[in-house]
């Protein structure tokens, strides 16, 4: 028996199901050490490979990396345990003349076995091969329950993010717009509602990027349906109802605080996803254009004070867009 081949495949078989269960079943802990390296760096040579302006074709690259993941485990363990029948030579035997299996014929029994209870062609030789040979088709088994699972888990999460993205942009293209589109004309507190269910989806949508990492790689051809800059809107918008309207005139405080807690927590996810924050703030909104609107303002001199305290933040939300492709300000028309 060769140990060569039983540890090359033992280990082949462990780093399959250990980066799988890691990716699929794991909440707080990412992708898998292989799927979260490979994803990663796909992204950025794709990212550099077609440019940033070009997305329509980035949007093909979710799907891409996703069904990648999914190979890569199939590969691994379909590697593995035929490396471990190679250790012997007469682990498997031809059904009818009884003749070792050849590299090839080991190759296809372990793919049958794999997915399905095998064909008959040919058979483990002894008590210890086939339990391996049960073994072989409950990994297979298991490994597939696993792949199907997190594949429609991530196409539901892609839903709900592309929703998230198009409410934030029917509120407007920019976050001047978005403030000016909810005064009434005594205040913002219309935004109450409106504000508190985007939190609620901006909340989730962080849960679900913790849960299947490979989120962020399913890039949106448009901006208004990118949750990326959707959150980097939103975020801007609350800062001006916050730092830039006078208290008695912006939407309740617990709103605004929730909302803008959702946004940090959405953020948080910016070290699994090995993101850095952008060298500077993004530019300043349009203050003035506020004022124009007829809404009353604190003092703008104060607002840039706050907004300078907000630059690590805004350079986070600048960092994110960038990684995914866009420029600031784009999802104006």
């Amino acid at each position: 028996m060769s140990f060569l081949f039983v540890g090359l495949g033992t280990s082949f078989v462990v780093l399959a199901f250990l980066d799988a269960l890691w990716t699929t079943l794991w909440v707080d802990g990412s992708a898998g050490p292989l799927s979260s390296r490979i994803t990663t760096w796909s992204w950025r040579g794709f990212l550099a490979l077609v440019g940033h302006r070009q997305h329509r074709t980035l949007s093909v690259f979710g799907p891409f990396v996703l069904l990648l993941i999914v190979i890569l485990w199939v590969a691994l363990l379909w590697l593995g345990w035929t490396l471990i029948y190679a250790a012997d030579e007469r682990s498997l035997l031809h059904a009818h003349n009884q003749t070792p299996a050849d590299w090839s014929a080991r190759f296809y029994f372990v793919g049958y076995m794999m997915f399905t209870a095998g064909n008959g062609d040919f058979s483990p030789n002894g008590g210890m091969w086939q339990v391996l040979g049960a073994l072989t088709n409950m990994t297979g088994m298991l490994l597939a329950t696993l792949a199907i699972t997190y594949v429609l888990s991530v196409v539901s999460a892609v839903v709900g993010k592309r929703a998230f993205a198009s409410q934030v942009s029917g509120l407007g293209e920019t976050a001047e717009e978005i403030v000016a589109n909810g005064w009434n004309g005594h205040d913002l507190r219309s935004f109450d509602l409106p504000l508190s269910g985007l939190s609620s989806q901006l909340a989730q949508l962080s849960e679900q990027y913790r849960a299947y990492p490979v989120l962020q790689y399913y890039h949106a051809a448009r901006p208004e349906k990118s949750p990326i800059v959707a959150a980097a809107l939103f975020d801007e918008a609350l800062t001006l109802m916050r730092f830039g309207v006078p208290p008695e005139y912006r939407p309740s405080p617990a709103v605004i605080q929730s909302a803008r807690s959702a946004v940090q927590s959405f953020l948080e996810t910016l070290p699994t996803a090995f993101i850095d924050p952008a060298p500077e703030a993004p530019p300043a909104p349009d203050f003035a254009s506020l004022s124009q609107a007829g809404i009353p303002t604190l003092p703008h001199e104060q607002f840039l004070e706050d907004l300078d305290a907000l630059s690590e933040r805004r350079r986070q939300l600048l960092g994110l867009m960038k990684n995914d492709g866009w420029t600031w300000g784009a999802g104006k028309s």
